[in-house]
């Protein structure tokens, strides 16, 4: 089926109480790894994109980089991908850009064909957060795209995220938040983190979570809540890459039984990529285990040069430039590249089909409203937002 918007996915998250797990690819052997996973697991989708994703999909090697135009590229790249992958499937899946950096940076995603955008304003004081979400929402909404916000600081490293210290979510002011921007969701900071080094036996504060859900629901608002750095880091897939050769230290997730618990307080929507960033180096790793003779091959060669190189990083991103094509437009040279991204979608499935069951979205893909762009968007003219 056609991409549909983000709203009526989280409106069957928050009916069912159940988490609704979202999933970054950077690849489009991932976008459609993720989406074959979902339909095992007749789940909901939402993939996402992030802002230097984009750039990193437009062949920009060195995302961090990357410009307005890449983005434009990319976002395009990765949404004809999805599209394409989901387009006899019969689970509604949306295409969400996490970490939007400006109103240029959303509005190219929007343009490229995504059907929801988050912008990070968090940085910003707070009504100037509230004017540039604003902003955003008008030119979303009229074209029937979700649009999520961000109150409240993560601390971490995420591309071009960070921060050394969190900075809790008012309840309060999360309201007002939704009042005057008009989002569908907000991203809140109640004790995650950015990255694979969170702290040991995080404890969350659910309690901001049940409170912003209690006024919401007492004013009558709609607003989904967004969980960012909830990667759980499993600790397997950390041995593993180290005992191949890697050398990751202090990788600490949150605990699944703290996601469970912040779900039933009222969280709706668990961002992830740092499980998927690990499952794939693992297994990029234990390819040229297997098979000691491909380090010396033509093009895959370069990956494993690379992987050797870079011991302490596990973003796959930094090992697969050498294969560009394959990345951002699922074209394969050879059989070696075929194998490798292989590796890419097996990855991909292990970290994700495991949260799906964990998050409780697995058979709910029936639950959701399924809706087009152009009926979302004659909806928030009804309703004025």
């Amino acid at each position: 089926m056609p991409l549909v918007p983000l709203r009526p996915i989280l409106e069957a998250a928050i009916k069912g109480g159940y988490g609704q797990g979202a999933f970054n690819v950077n690849a489009v052997a991932q976008a459609k790894a993720a989406i074959e996973v979902h339909e095992m697991f007749r789940s909901p989708v939402i993939l996402q994109g992030a802002d230097l994703a984009n750039g990193f999909m437009g062949g920009k090697k060195d995302f961090l980089n990357a410009t307005l135009e890449d983005k434009k590229a990319g976002a395009k790249n990765i949404a004809d991908a999805v599209k394409k992958f989901s387009a006899n499937s019969m689970i509604p899946v949306a295409l969400h850009l996490d970490h939007g950096r400006d109103y240029d940076s959303c509005v190219a995603a929007i343009d490229g064909g995504y059907t929801s955008v988050m912008i990070d304003g968090s940085s910003l004081p707070f009504h100037e957060n509230i004017e540039l979400t604003r902003e955003v929402v008008r030119y979303a909404h009229s074209r029937g795209v979700s649009v999520e916000g961000e109150l409240g600081v993560l601390a971490g490293v995420e591309d071009h995220v960070f921060a050394a210290d969190s900075t809790y979510t008012n309840p309060l002011d999360a309201v007002e938040f939704f009042k005057k921007t008009g989002v569908d969701a907000l991203a809140i900071s109640y004790g995650t983190k950015h990255g694979a080094s969170k702290g040991k036996d995080v404890k969350l504060r659910r309690e901001i979570a049940i409170a912003i859900r209690e006024c919401l629901d007492h004013s009558g608002i709609f607003g989904a809540l967004v969980s960012h750095g909830s990667s759980t880091v499993p600790q397997y897939m950390v041995d593993g890459i180290n005992k191949l050769g890697g050398d990751l230290s202090g990788t600490y997730g949150i605990a699944i039984k703290e996601l469970q618990a912040a779900i039933r307080g009222g969280i709706n929507k668990i961002n992830v990529d740092t499980d998927i960033r690990l499952a794939v180096t693992r297994n990029l790793r234990e390819f040229f285990e297997s098979y000691p003779d491909k380090k010396n091959r033509r093009v895959i060669g370069e990956i494993w040069k690379l992987l050797d190189e870079k011991r302490n990083q596990f973003d796959p991103r930094a090992f697969l430039t050498p294969i560009m094509d394959a990345v951002t437009m699922g074209t394969y040279e050879n059989d070696d590249v075929a194998a490798i991204m292989t590796c890419v979608e097996n990855g991909v499935k292990e970290a994700v089909g495991t949260l799906i069951v964990q998050f409780g979205s697995y058979g709910k893909a029936d639950k959701v409203n399924i809706v087009t762009l152009d009926e979302m968007a004659d909806f928030y003219r009804k309703q004025g937002i």
